[in-house]
């Protein structure tokens, strides 16, 4: 092995220099706590402060409406318990709306609800992973209390007309103010217009580790009025919806990656939308049999994150033979690699099983390069060659590497 080429980038990224600058002073000289009643603690509570006020004024939101989690699955599961637990105490059976290719932080906070009782409708999507407005409007009752929809698909890269759910979402609030609108943009902060006002969202995701911050600490946006519930209880921080001491050197390091990335995301969305199209206009001419997932128009997807199927070849043999090579991959959400079950994500977009278990995803990040693509270019397409020739006679020549 002679490189490592990283590309699991939507999975998590790596920390930015500048990030880790920033930081450093507040592992050990600003060390107080920031709920305490001291200097030290002021000082370490003014730097929070900073920190969510440079966050909200990148998301045209007020600083009372960031809560710092640990996680992007922590704030997805606040957004969703707590909304939904909250309006159970004026609603006997609360009903609320996602759809089939949410990520697991999502999904399993519903199932769990839908297993106590709640009322859930899963949106379909067809096979570029959007969802259908007019099947949405449908679905809306009078006891609908949120509506969940992913913003950029963490293994598909699909885009949801998140403007235009909301628009229908505001035409059906009652006096309550519900249903919520609530997404994950934990894929889209960096790479698509996150301002919550354009949006005309209720609650959004966001993630650190993502945008070349630290990893443990993340955000969720809150709208004030909202009605929602803590489900961490103790000290009754962050506006009393999320107890625990907040990890100061973290929630700087996440400040500044939103900083870093708020400035340069138009010049690197087009560098890696271009690297995008390059890689798969070469690869389909080396391999045509392969299928590319997702949106086929790209202002439909981000420019990322490309999902592939290799037909017939188990994606875990082609990740740890790219591994030989130096070449870092994934089969999708991080989150679920210890899952046996195929991705429920490219299931509901119209692959079947087998199909699914044949896909791999390689997300780009600010490191990747062109020459990274190409090397990838020549090391691909031998790699399923050479795994295909182990299965029946008729994948052999499925494979064809052209000659060099």
């Amino acid at each position: 092995m002679s490189k490592e080429i990283y590309l699991d980038n939507a999975a998590t990224t790596p920390c930015d220099p500048r990030v880790l600058k920033a930081m450093e002073p507040y592992w050990s000289k600003i060390y107080g706590n920031p709920s305490s009643f001291n200097d030290a603690g002021r000082e370490a509570k003014k730097a929070v402060d900073e920190a969510r006020k440079k966050i909200a004024l990148i998301l045209g939101a007020k600083s009372q409406e960031i809560i710092f989690t640990s996680s992007a699955t922590e704030a997805n599961n606040l957004a969703i318990f707590g909304t939904v637990k909250a309006a159970a105490r004026k609603i006997k059976k609360p009903h609320i709306i996602t759809t089939q290719a949410e990520h697991h932080s999502v999904r399993e906070p519903i199932k769990a609800l839908e297993r106590e009782g709640y009322l859930i409708t899963y949106l379909p999507v067809n096979e570029e992973g959007i969802i259908n407005l007019e099947e949405l409007k449908k679905e809306i009752r009078p006891e609908t209390v949120l509506i969940s929809i992913i913003y950029a698909n963490n293994e598909i890269g699909s885009i949801q007309p998140i403007k235009k759910i909301s628009k229908i979402i505001k035409e059906t609030k009652n006096s309550s103010g519900w249903p919520y609108f609530h997404t994950d943009a934990a894929q889209a902060l960096g790479r698509l217009d996150i301002n919550v006002n354009n949006l005309g969202v209720d609650l959004m995701t966001l993630s650190s580790q993502k945008i070349y911050g630290p990893k443990g600490v993340a955000a969720l946006y809150s709208r004030l009025g909202i009605l929602i519930e803590p489900v961490i209880y103790g000290g009754n921080q962050e506006w009393g919806l999320r107890s625990s001491t907040l990890a100061v050197p973290l929630v700087i390091g996440f400040a500044k990656a939103v900083e870093i990335i708020k400035s340069s995301e138009a010049s690197a969305g087009k560098r890696l939308e271009n690297l995008r199209n390059h890689f798969i206009k070469e690869l389909q001419k080396i391999i045509p049999s392969v299928k590319i997932n997702g949106p086929k128009r790209p202002e439909h997807r981000i420019p990322n994150i490309i999902n592939m199927t290799f037909r017939g070849i188990e994606n875990e043999q082609i990740l740890l033979h790219l591994d030989k090579y130096g070449i870092r991959a994934s089969a999708g959400s991080a989150c679920a690699s210890q899952d046996i079950e195929p991705s429920h994500i490219l299931t509901a977009i119209g692959l079947s099983k087998e199909e699914a278990r044949s896909s791999i995803r390689i997300s780009l990040g600010r490191q990747t390069k062109k020459e990274d693509l190409d090397y990838i270019l020549k090391v691909l397409p031998k790699v399923v060659k050479k795994i295909g020739e182990l299965y029946p006679k008729e994948l052999k020549n499925h494979y064809y590497v052209q000659p060099d």
